[in-house]
């Protein structure tokens, strides 16, 4: 730059100089340092649900000969100028001397990524066993737009985003304008990051600037370029990378190492530090932590593929049980393998357990029946929980390595229960538990196990490619939100829904009222499309619809988490293991609604006749609890006793609304926010005026709608 400025001053005409001179500093002003990459084409998104095409839309015209309204021609967006009947009269976005006339049936309207939306949300379904919990939220919609919506009730409040975005393999895994990108598309990267800077920018926007964090999981073929992007989008925030072991038997590769980990970016923004998740996340040995902390009893029925009792005739016995004291009274012989347990006589007042499956087939007891006679006589064993819906005790032990720590005196034997098993509790030496390092190998973060055996347990009728160890996302949630029990969550490349499943949990292990908002499409894989089609199905028909991402494996996994039925209705088989063991069929006490993303005629906004669409968004930005103001009340205006919002339609009745607002702060449901629909900023305030202190409150329909104005073209 030295050089040049001397050139420039060395030339004579002033003007001729002043100008290179500015020039000269336009360019250094707008020099691109550190990741450097191409601004494709706008992305743009096919509305082929919204078959009513008005003046003013963009759309795509359909290809010759097609009924699939995603498959559209070559010739690019453009405008529609007139309607006459049938038939739309279209003026070329790039070409304005370009017309065209088109049935208006085989326009399909599209929104490029800048062009302002005004979303709604229109409820498809909902699973309710939280009592009066918070709601967790999926959303089906591509999710740059449902970001956008997400700015209008929870800018800067979001506690945490974690997201596990596509990886780009090359694999077909994501597509770009509706088209896959391969590894044979010299701008694979390029597209990749330009498609996960337009959605982190937003994401950035969402983030609690006091105390966020955001984690991005990714493999190696990313890593590095998306740990530049985060760095641009993300300046002089705390990142960290850490690497997760996910299968270490390792993925084999041609030519190449065997892949044994994938990584996830941890960024800490304001002030906000790791949580402890439990363990030495390299040894897998649990924390030491505070002397309250419950001693681990495992349990007797061995798991696992080989855990047959075919395998070990000898762990094969029975043991008594006095239903009406709860407790064991007698410990059986093994049986030969061709014995038939039924054979086997009851104790009087007893019934006996046998080591049987969730499926039902003969399973194997961990140690033997003199072991396990022994471990009752010193108190080191004892009858667990009944299962009332698989009909069976389980019994519990206590294992070599707690043995030993109460032998080495770090638990303590402070008494027997009424089962005349040891009462332990730690020993008075409280040490600190370790922060997570930046290696994680442990064993439940296994993919295989923990991922996809897993989500069979939940949809044994359905596949899904590649989900993520359910403890390994529950980690990555509890180092980011354990000290904020009601944290808010948001995931928007939400998959198989594992985030709203470990947020539940998390829930469950300490009482928190933590929500999420997850979002995903509703995309069928590249089989099932090319299926589909040459079945006469294409996108919007039911029969597509039905195998979508978000209808087929999104919701079925998160309802079943919460019922504790698989999607083929039967009770989920297996355990959750690992912090908090219990069967997967008792469920999780939590709220889940699902919602499909819309796109809103803005003038129909304005007029009031689109707030069915608005209401999911008022409700959300109310915390998502409680009652939902759904419809104009004919009062013209609605304060449900079991809301904690209230809406005013009509300001005439200002003075109603007023009171029933104000009747409510005394009490123990107050509400939080008030939204009140005029187009009279002075009006608005002195309603507002009137209300009490401390209460959120918007004014509809322009604050909605600004909003969305403002936030066109990020």
């Amino acid at each position: 730059m030295a050089h040049i400025d001397n050139l420039v001053a060395s030339i004579a005409d002033p003007a001729l100089r002043e100008a290179l001179q500015a020039e000269i500093r336009k360019l250094a002003g707008n020099r691109q340092l550190g990741l450097v990459f191409n601004e494709h084409k706008p992305e743009s998104v096919l509305l082929y649900g919204q078959t009513r095409v008005r003046k003013g839309d963009k759309v795509q015209v359909m290809a010759d000969g097609s009924r699939d309204r995603t498959r559209v021609d070559d010739t690019g967006i453009w405008r529609v100028a007139a309607i006459s009947g049938d038939t739309a009269t279209l003026v070329h976005k790039a070409d304005p001397a370009q017309l065209r006339q088109v049935p208006r049936e085989r326009c399909v309207v599209t929104r490029e990524f800048g062009d302002p939306v005004f979303p709604g949300l229109r409820s498809t379904g909902k699973v309710e066993r939280g009592g009066d919990k918070t709601y967790h939220t999926v959303i089906n919609g591509e999710n740059f737009h449902v970001l956008q919506a997400l700015q209008y009730p929870y800018a800067g409040k979001v506690d945490a985003i974690y997201i596990d975005p596509p990886y780009n393999t090359g694999a077909r895994d994501w597509k770009y304008n509706n088209d896959y990108v391969d590894d044979m598309d010299p701008y694979r990267h390029s597209k990749w990051l330009s498609f996960m800077q337009k959605r982190l920018e937003l994401a950035k926007e969402l983030l609690n600037p006091e105390s966020s964090v955001l984690i991005v999981t990714i493999d190696e073929k990313e890593v590095n370029r998306l740990g530049m992007l985060l760095d641009q989008v993300f300046p002089r925030v705390t990142k960290q990378l850490i690497t997760i072991v996910i299968n270490p038997n390792g993925s084999a590769r041609r030519n190449e190492l065997a892949r044994v980990e994938e990584y996830a970016y941890f960024l800490s923004i304001g002030n906000v530090a790791p949580s402890s998740i439990g363990v030495d996340t390299l040894a897998d040995a649990p924390a030491n932590s505070s002397n309250n902390e419950p001693v681990r009893w495992e349990r007797l029925l061995r798991g696992g593929d080989t855990a047959r009792r075919a395998d070990r005739p000898n762990l094969f016995y029975p043991v008594f049980v006095d239903v009406q004291a709860r407790k064991i009274v007698e410990v059986g012989d093994p049986l030969a393998a061709t014995t038939p347990r039924a054979s086997v006589e009851s104790r009087p007042g007893c019934v006996a357990v046998w080591p049987l499956r969730t499926n039902g087939d003969e399973g194997r007891w961990r140690v033997s029946a003199s072991t396990l006679r022994s471990l009752l006589e010193q108190g080191h064993a004892r009858l667990g929980a009944y299962d009332a819906r698989a009909d069976r005790w389980s019994v519990l032990y206590l294992g070599r390595a707690q043995i030993r720590r109460i032998q080495e005196g770090e638990l303590l034997v402070v008494g027997r229960d009424d089962q005349g098993a040891v009462v332990v509790e730690r020993g008075d030496q409280q040490q600190v538990r370790p922060s997570p390092k930046t290696v994680w190998n442990l064993n439940r973060h296994r993919a295989g196990e923990f991922g996809s055996s897993l989500l069979r347990r939940l949809l044994p009728d359905r596949s899904f490619p590649f989900p993520k160890s359910l403890y390994a996302v529950e980690d990555c949630l509890r180092m980011a939100v354990a000290e904020k029990p009601e944290a808010l969550v948001v995931d928007f490349f939400a998959g198989s829904g594992t985030t709203t499943h470990a947020l539940m949990r998390l829930n469950k292990q300490d009482g928190g009222k933590r929500r999420s908002i997850s979002v995903t499409n509703n995309e069928v894989s590249p089989e099932e499309a090319t299926s589909l089609r040459a079945a006469g199905h294409f996108p919007g028909d039911p029969e597509w619809e039905a195998l979508g991402i978000c209808e087929y494996i999104t919701v079925p996994r998160i309802t079943a988490a919460v019922t504790g039925m698989t999607s083929a209705g039967e009770a989920v088989k297996g355990e959750y293991k690992f912090v908090d063991e219990f069967p997967m069929a008792e469920g999780l006490a939590e709220n889940v609604e699902f919602f499909e993303l819309t796109y809103e005629d803005p003038n129909l906004v304005s007029l009031g006749r689109k707030f069915q669409a608005v209401a999911p968004l008022l409700w959300l930005m109310a915390c998502a609890q409680g009652e939902r103001i759904d419809s104009v009340a004919d009062a013209g205006w609605a304060v449900p006793d079991d809301a904690v919002y209230g809406v005013l339609f009509a300001p005439e009745v200002w003075s109603d609304f007023v009171e029933a607002v104000n009747a409510r702060a005394g009490t123990s449901n107050p509400l939080t926010h008030a939204f009140v629909v005029t187009d009279s900023e002075t009006e608005y305030r002195q309603i507002i005026a009137k209300l009490p202190s401390g209460i959120v409150s918007q004014q509809l329909y322009r604050d909605y709608l600004r909003n969305f104005e403002i936030n066109a073209g990020r």
